[in-house]
């Protein structure tokens, strides 16, 4: 829900509007060719938190610098041939574009403006080849002098950091997720809340994001951001644990297979976890020796109870782990970081994997390139005076908006914007401005506009109006040091902008226009198609990337199967209930050059089975029933492993890997003890 601007609010406006005035007044002051884009610049990279601002102001200063260089080496080698000239900088722009989607984190606003800098520097300056050099300079100038001057007001003028805000968000993360582990272990959950347990993947992905930022604050949580990286690689792997651990449950309580000792534990962890001081490091040594003690009492041959009951007290052994990692780098972390005094008991490797959809970034810079050619020759079959400025913000608007799974919607928006801004500049430049004869004056004038307009840009409902506005009604107001308005300039200048816009608009319309549906089955197809290729691969570290990279997909599928609604066959998807699949098949893979031969063999048909069945999902697009066979594949793997000694650790991917997969199924019917084959030999036959 909106709500009325606060204190937060007004000061990101005032600050905003103070590194816009003070960019403007030292781009005139030394004379470059066009202040405006020192203002302009304030408008695109300012943001409310100081991490946020630097990780962006620093790649973009780098983008830009780039971008530059390409006009440099472009134009003037093809100015003599548009055609040619138009094809690269469109190739040049959606080539950065394409890389730009590929790489989720700050870095990607390097690509992000290298591809339109080029453009926006570029086509307007073929009608002067000879002084390319001049003009890329002096635009890099303008858009460093935008970029630091918001970095150093933000910094001294009450800097808001990201530090506490992001401990706050992790805080209430961790309390979510706590209330569910409760609502687990107390036989509380209610499954109607199935939707905000899942909804806890997007905000892990979101915290991921301002993570990413967190080395670039000023916050005492600067120092810690290894730490931070932590606690968020256990958030990736407590969500399918706290899944597993519900559905054992689920299935005791459904069987009647709680006993007094595991409800005794069960409210010892709840009480546990809802300590809200952090208890000893002694009391999680408790839960482990308690956990163990009723786990030696187990025979998993005298019934599926004991199977299940096996598999739940290994998986609650872990979420003891689990939590007491957290709570100790939380400790760490609010200490600030540096040297951990206690070890962490989970030990997480590899390198972060997080998803990359190569045919939507192809296609995005494919919409790019094929609007900047459309709109080049436009401007070649007309001589248009004003058409690369129509060409530069057509590749603007392309690249502002292609993260989006649909940008139209946004990029109509833009053009409603970009007329708001013409009428706002119309008004400014023959009415108001001709008034106007000091700088003190103006500043006063524009103040009347731009500080509303960073209210706007300061809440994330209206965030895009705010900054389209400050940013177009700047480029367009074409600020110089002397007033020199000029009717057919401005019209000129408007139509382009309306031009360039619509123009990205109709062909994203056209080419790259899809839905949440269209999207959520492209993240689905590229998790079933990770799950098929398990089997083919074995290196310890694929487990934990894995479990971050199906995690990932699963925060950013979490909002577009929320849009999608329960109306066709994805309502059937349970994106958790795969991820926890995937874990049990990678460990299994993992495992399985240790087996005695015959359970590897057994083992193999299982691993082979489960990745035909997600094949076929990521061929079909929906979820399929599992083939009737594969279950009987996995009771004998459940045969073989409960005779091989020491097996524990399969009998718990196993059985993952069987309530994952037929869930409403039979009870599997272990061998009686009596029977059991010696370690190695053939598993029994079942029917």
């Amino acid at each position: 829900m909106n709500r009325w601007p606060g204190p937060n609010e007004w000061l990101f406006a005032v600050k905003t509007f103070a590194a816009a005035m003070l960019a403007l007044y030292i781009a005139m002051s030394i004379g470059l060719d066009n202040p405006y884009w020192a203002m302009s610049t304030v408008y695109i990279v300012s943001q409310p938190l100081i991490g946020s601002l630097r990780s962006k102001a620093i790649y973009r200063l780098v983008g830009t610098a780039v971008g530059a260089a390409a006009t440099v080496v472009l134009v003037p080698n093809l100015v003599d041939a548009p055609e040619l000239l138009s094809g690269a900088l469109a190739l040049w722009t959606g080539g950065c574009l394409y890389l730009a989607l590929l790489d989720r984190t700050p870095r990607s606003y390097v690509f992000l403006l290298a591809g339109y800098t080029a453009a926006l520097v570029g086509f307007p300056a073929v009608a002067t080849p000879d002084a390319i050099w001049d003009l890329a300079l002096a635009r890099v100038e303008e858009i460093w002098l935008g970029i630091i001057c918001t970095t150093v007001i933000s910094i001294v003028i009450f800097p808001r950091e990201l530090g506490p805000l992001l401990s706050d968000r992790i805080l209430a993360w961790v309390s979510d997720a706590s209330t569910w582990t409760q609502e687990v272990l107390t036989g509380t959950e209610d499954k109607a809340n199935a939707e905000a347990h899942i909804r806890l993947a997007a905000d892990a992905v979101e915290l991921r994001m301002l993570a990413s930022q967190l080395a670039y604050d000023t916050s005492i949580w600067q120092s810690a951001t290894r730490w931070v990286a932590e606690v968020q690689r256990r958030m990736v792997l407590l969500l399918p644990l706290l899944s597993s651990i519900s559905d054992r449950l689920a299935a005791l309580r459904a069987a009647d297979g709680i006993t007094p000792d595991l409800h005794h534990l069960l409210g010892e962890l709840s009480v546990w976890v809802r300590a809200g001081d952090p208890p000893p490091r002694s009391e999680a040594d408790r839960m482990r020796q308690s956990i163990d003690h009723l786990q030696a009492e187990i025979d998993p041959r005298a019934g599926w109870n004991e199977v299940m009951l096996c598999s739940l007290l290994l998986r609650l052994h872990d979420l003891v782990d689990l939590r007491q990692d957290m709570r100790d780098l939380r400790r760490h972390i609010e200490q600030g970081g540096g040297t951990l005094a206690v070890p962490l008991v989970l030990h997480t490797s590899g390198p972060e994997r997080l998803h990359r959809d190569h045919g939507l970034a192809v296609l995005s810079g494919l919409a790019a390139a094929i609007t900047i050619l459309l709109t080049c020759a436009f401007w070649i079959a007309t001589g248009w005076q004003a058409g690369g400025s129509m060409a530069g913000l057509a590749a603007a608007a392309c690249c502002l908006f292609a993260a989006l799974d649909d940008p139209t919607p946004a990029l109509k928006r833009f053009l409603a914007v970009t007329a708001m801004s013409i009428v706002a500049v119309g008004i400014g430049l023959f009415a108001i401005l001709p008034q106007v004869h000091d700088f003190e004056v103006l500043t006063l004038v524009l103040a009347v506009f731009f500080i509303p307009v960073g209210v706007l840009m300061a809440q994330p409902a209206t965030q895009p109006l705010g900054a389209g506005l400050g940013f177009l009604t700047a480029t367009l107001l074409s600020l110089q040091a002397a007033y020199a308005a000029n009717f057919v300039s401005y019209a000129d200048g408007s139509f382009a902008a309306v031009l360039g816009v619509a123009s990205a608009a109709v062909v994203t319309a056209l080419m790259r226009s899809v839905g949440a549906e269209w999207s959520a089955r492209r993240l689905l197809r590229a998790d079933w198609r990770d799950l098929a290729a398990i089997p083919h691969r074995h290196t310890p570290r694929d487990r934990d990337a894995m479990s971050g990279l199906l995690l990932d997909r699963l925060g950013l599928l979490v909002p577009r199967l929320a849009s999608v609604g329960t109306g066709n066959d994805l309502a059937a998807v349970d994106a958790l209930t795969d991820l926890r699949i995937g874990i049990n098949m990678a460990d299994l893979q993992r495992a399985r050059d240790a087996m005695p031969p015959l359970l590897r063999a057994a083992v193999d048909k299982v691993l082979q089975g489960a990745a035909a069945q997600f094949a076929a999902q990521a061929v079909a697009g929906r979820v399929l029933r599992p083939q009737p066979a594969l279950l009987g594949e996995i009771d004998l793997a459940l045969d073989a492993a409960i005779a091989t000694p020491n097996a524990r650790d399969l009998l718990l991917q196993l059985v993952g890997i069987r309530r994952g997969l037929f869930a409403t199924a039979a009870p599997y019917r272990p061998p009686p003890p009596d029977d059991a084959a010696p370690a190695g030999s053939p598993p029994r036959q079942t029917a």
